[in-house]
């Protein structure tokens, strides 16, 4: 054999060896070093999803409420500014839970996430900030002014809530998409609770 003739038979045993040898080798890699774990069931990023998409459903349905009983466009506007975050916010938590494999409800209490179980204050009313039943009716009821008031006084109770349950998920949660959005709640709803302290004092009543 000549000595081209040997340096091809070199290079094709070379191309042999290789091709044994990688299968070996990969198989040793870790094959998940890069995913990012899936929230426990019991983990404040699940247990925050839920809670909070369950309060937003409720200030998106006192903020429609308000919007068809008033006139007024600063509340107004506000209300169709608490719709459009809210609902959009909440529709991406619940797709969260949807991509952890989650369910979107739970038997557990409310905010056991937070080592802080609630009691209820019934009527409807299932975590702090969340109106009752009746002051829903009440709402429902109310026109003008009186609606106006009764709406700013009910989302600042509710925002100051919310917020409290947001600044322990951007503490507490493990994944960056419920840590950062904690955090910007925390601060669009600080700003909306300032808002409507003088939305309700230029109505002349007190929070």
């Amino acid at each position: 054999m000549g000595a081209a003739g040997a340096a091809v038979l070199l290079l094709a045993l070379g191309l042999v060896a290789l091709m044994l040898v990688r299968p070996t080798s990969s198989s040793t890699t870790p094959q998940k070093a890069n995913r990012t774990a899936v929230p426990a069931d019991t983990s404040v990023d699940v247990g925050f999803a839920r809670d909070m998409s369950i309060h937003h459903q409720q200030a998106v349905e006192m903020s429609f409420v308000v919007r068809d009983r008033t006139a007024d466009e600063d509340v107004r506007r506000l209300a169709y500014d608490i719709i459009n975050t809210q609902a959009n916010q909440r529709g991406m938590m619940l797709g969260w839970l949807d991509v952890w494999g989650r369910a979107k409800s739970s038997s557990r209490p409310p905010m056991v996430w937070m080592d802080h179980q609630v009691e209820p204050r019934g009527d409807g009313s299932l975590m702090p900030g969340m109106a009752t039943d009746t002051e829903l009716d009440a709402l429902r009821a109310a026109k003008g002014k009186d609606a106006e008031v009764m709406y700013l006084r009910l989302m600042t109770v509710h925002h100051r809530a919310g917020a409290e349950m947001a600044r322990a998920a951007a503490t507490g949660a493990d994944t960056d998409e419920i840590r950062n959005l904690a955090a910007g709640m925390v601060r669009g709803q600080q700003s909306e609770i300032a808002l409507m302290t003088d939305m309700i004092e230029e109505r002349g009543a007190t929070v």
